[in-house]
């Protein structure tokens, strides 16, 4: 007999020109060069759902889509399966939009397969990340749907539920279970996202700061500043939506990663009046404490510690994980190039608005509002702030910034500074429609 096992489980059928079985056998060869894995983690979103495997040596995959029913395939070479692998058959959750569950099987010697039972079609995403941060290598599997949510078609779905919740409406209701409305925004879908007698909607985009495999930065009692900013992210956007002329679009609404060029562009796509991301500081030294409002610069960062800020908030892609083949570079040169002296005044004067509101509940870190290169403050036509609500390093102030009443009084802070904005610089005349 020989000394490996070997299992085998029964075939899946590939379907049109792809048929055949997909088999799975169970190997054991012993290799003592086989490769570490470190973790499995997944992360569910309603943008996308990731998985991603952390090795000590990178790897590389081979997908491949199979339909009725629909299923993504992969390959990964250079594995051997062990107890770690297999946790990612308990970690997919009921309430994943995607992937319905997954198996995973020794396909022949070092190479794993891989299969998620898909809820819907997707257009997958298989990359490699470099070591980053507390990350060793990681093998990246995104699984964005095909046909991809629309941020403005979802926020005039929001504004609709709203205004039907408020005000009651005669005319043709939909019966229960009727179909879905085509994802096109029509004047007539917009027009009723609007409150009776509004004529001017001003649109917020607020910007939880990391998210999903980037936690940014991290409190000595182990806060995690991800949490912290969607919080007040949440708190502020239930002030704006309160408001019958305002509404806010989170760019994430959940613990999942957002590239920072997607948000700029989530931002773009609702056009929205301002684009607000929200964060929780931390410096090299634990006595650093404050609130801190930033605009973007043209020439160079306002002081040494605005650049290494800047410089830490930008490397959130590499923590996060972007895949490189698929990121619009040449947006992001757009972006850059497009970035006016005109869009950074009026940031200005939003950072400022908004830091004279928040020194009222802390204090602040520097006097005036700071510049530096930020990459998320790069739209060309929106006014962009990135507040530091506190430094998460600071054992005081990250004690404050997980307490409800601070979180509630920083939100409050800010909405009022949005407000003392646009009442010192009305919004730019606009079609009452947004198409």
């Amino acid at each position: 007999m020989p000394s490996r096992r070997r299992f085998l489980t029964t075939g899946l059928k590939l379907a049109g020109a792809t048929q055949g079985a997909l088999l799975f056998s169970v190997i054991y060869p012993g290799n003592a060069n086989a490769l570490g894995i470190l973790a499995v983690r997944v992360w569910p979103a309603p943008e996308y759902s990731r998985v991603t495997i952390e090795t000590d040596r990178p790897l590389s995959a081979k997908p491949f889509i199979v339909e009725n029913p629909d299923r993504l395939v992969i390959d990964v070479d250079g594995l051997i399966l062990d107890g770690t692998l297999r946790e990612l058959v308990s970690k997919i959750q009921p309430n994943d939009p995607y992937i319905s569950s997954v198996r995973v099987g020794q396909n022949r010697p070092n190479v794993v397969r891989i299969v998620f039972d898909l809820k819907s079609p997707v257009n997958p995403q298989v990359f490699n990340l470099d070591p980053v941060g507390e990350y060793r290598y990681r093998l990246v599997f995104d699984l964005y749907p095909k046909d991809a949510a629309d941020p403005l078609i979802a926020l005039i779905d929001e504004a609709r539920r709203n205004n039907d919740s408020a005000v009651p409406r005669t005319g043709n209701a939909s019966a229960p279970g009727a179909a879905a409305a085509p994802t096109q925004v029509t004047t007539e879908e917009t027009l009723k996202a609007i409150p009776p007698g509004v004529t001017r909607m001003i649109t917020i985009a607020l910007d939880p700061g990391h998210g999903g495999e980037d936690p940014g930065a991290i409190g000595a009692a182990g806060t995690e500043e991800k949490f912290v900013a969607l919080s007040i992210a949440r708190r502020v956007k239930a002030r704006i939506d309160a408001e019958p002329n305002m509404r806010c679009m989170l760019t994430r609404e959940s613990d999942y990663f957002v590239p920072l060029n997607v948000r700029v562009q989530k931002a773009r796509r609702v056009q929205a009046d301002l684009f607000v991301s929200i964060h929780a500081d931390a410096f090299v030294t634990p006595d650093a404490r404050g609130s801190s409002v930033f605009v973007l610069s043209e020439r160079g960062a306002s002081s040494s510690a605005a650049r290494w800020l800047a410089n830490k908030e930008n490397d959130a892609d590499l923590i996060g994980g972007v895949n490189i083949a698929q990121r619009d570079q040449q947006l992001a040169r757009v972006l850059l190039d497009l970035s006016t002296t005109a869009q950074i005044q009026d940031s200005m004067r939003l950072g400022d608005a908004v830091l004279h509101e928040i020194g009222g509940i802390n204090r602040l870190h520097h006097d005036g509002v700071e510049q530096a290169g930020f990459a998320v403050l790069k739209a060309p036509d929106i006014p962009s702030i990135l507040i530091e609500t506190a430094f998460i390093s600071n054992p005081d102030e990250e004690r404050r910034l997980t307490d409800e009443s601070y979180q509630e009084h920083m939100a409050d802070a800010i909405f009022k500074g949005l407000k003392r904005y646009f009442a010192r610089n009305p919004p730019l005349a606009k079609s009452r429609i947004v198409s």
